[in-house]
């Protein structure tokens, strides 16, 4: 019998998560089944993540139609795309949270590094993804400047991870 060295990670209090995150995965049942053979216990995303799985990708066409068809500006057609793919990810990791009281199970989505030196934009623009998307096991990255940080200690004080 071969062993799975990624599953025994876990029993040394680490977690795998992946820098990987896509329609696709998610929709053929590869993301379901990566938890359970290769011990995945989160994702991790950002713009680059999400622009190399949307480009040329006919799986979000549909969605991209959508929103060009209701007059969508190219911002409001990417965060649909976006939210969407994080909302359904998280909905998969749902029992890897619960079974870990919350220590992982989580995706994560990064507030624009554009406000990176604007505290209330950040917090604002933390709030709005989490109320957005709308999942309890949605992970918030700040960057960490000196204005993060209180945005930080906010996001934290509101529930939000």
């Amino acid at each position: 019998m071969t062993t799975n060295h990624l599953l025994e990670i876990e029993n040394l209090g680490q977690s795998i998560w992946m820098d990987n995150l896509s329609r696709n995965i998610i929709e053929s049942g590869e993301l379901k089944s990566m938890i359970v053979q290769k011990g995945i216990r989160g994702i991790t995303s950002n713009p680059a993540i999400f622009e190399k799985a949307i480009a040329g990708n006919a799986i979000y066409d549909a969605d991209i139609e959508a929103g060009i068809s209701a007059g969508k500006s190219v911002m409001e057609i990417y965060e649909s795309l976006v939210f969407k793919d994080i909302r359904d990810a998280c909905d998969i990791f749902m029992p890897v949270y619960e079974q870990t009281n919350g220590l992982d199970g989580y995706i994560s989505i990064e507030v624009p590094p554009t406000i990176a030196k604007d505290t209330e934009s950040t917090i604002s623009e933390a709030i709005r993804y989490y109320t957005a998307i709308g999942r309890e096991n949605l992970m918030i990255k700040i960057p960490g400047t000196p204005e993060g940080l209180p945005a930080v200690t906010r996001v934290i004080s509101e529930g939000i991870n």
